[in-house]
């Protein structure tokens, strides 16, 4: 899966660069809100009251192919991650933790749009590569009425995604640095501005553990809005 990922990223990249001279193509800057969340079961469900919200921001490519069918590479700095909470705070005993990891990512969408009109709706999916760069796990609560803070940097692995069953440098607390999935999105344009909505499906786990396509445990999931302006 991971070797298939890869090569279709590629692939569409250099296709959009080879009609990037003969056809109409433009930039997009844009930027909005996460959703994050993190799969908990092998059937890749999550659990709502863990959503982190985050942010990402970025530039993509629009490159016209044919009249309703456009290819769209990015390189995006988006936050992804989760939470987790229990009890209130002011209680005796509460904690509030969270993990908002930070990714350059390069989507790669096939987008088809309504060649027509002022506003043009449209519809993409394609794969996305992430490498791990930045980001902090927090905590805080109380036991027993004494409150208790931490805040520490997140800690990639040295993991090479190129061998795709061995996890070099893997370890307990580590993120994977790399991560790759899927991309669905919606949304219209005019001639100046994007709004869209997108859905990020990981298939790469965060951690150490074998993988297998029946185990979709501990993987991103990211809804985004954001607005994009044409450059």
């Amino acid at each position: 899966m991971k070797k298939k990922l890869v090569i279709l990223s590629l692939g569409l990249m250099c296709l959009s660069v080879n009609f990037v001279n003969a056809q109409k193509s433009s930039a997009i800057l844009k930027g909005g809100v996460n959703l994050a969340n993190v799969s908990i079961s092998d059937d890749g469900d999550i659990n709502d009251a863990k959503t982190l919200t985050s942010f990402q921001v970025g530039i993509v490519g629009d490159f016209k192919l044919l009249p309703f069918l456009y290819v769209q590479p990015g390189l995006l700095f988006t936050g992804k991650g989760t939470k987790t909470q229990s009890g209130d705070e002011g209680d005796a005993n509460w904690y509030r933790a969270s993990s908002n990891p930070y990714y350059l990512e390069v989507p790669v969408n096939l987008v088809f749009k309504t060649p027509t009109g002022p506003v043009k709706f449209f519809a993409g999916a394609g794969p996305y590569l992430g490498i791990g760069i930045a980001g902090k796990n927090k905590v805080k609560g109380a036991i027993l009425g004494t409150n208790f803070t931490s805040e520490e940097k997140i800690e990639f692995s040295n993991d090479d995604p190129s061998t795709l069953n061995q996890e070099e440098g893997a370890g307990f607390g580590l993120l994977k640095r790399f991560d790759y999935g899927l991309n669905g999105l919606v949304g219209i344009e005019t001639k100046s501005m994007v709004l869209s909505a997108n859905y990020g499906l990981g298939l790469a786990k965060l951690q150490s553990g074998t993988e297998s396509d029946s185990d979709n445990n501990n993987k991103h999931r990211v809804l985004s809005f954001t607005v994009g302006i044409k450059l």
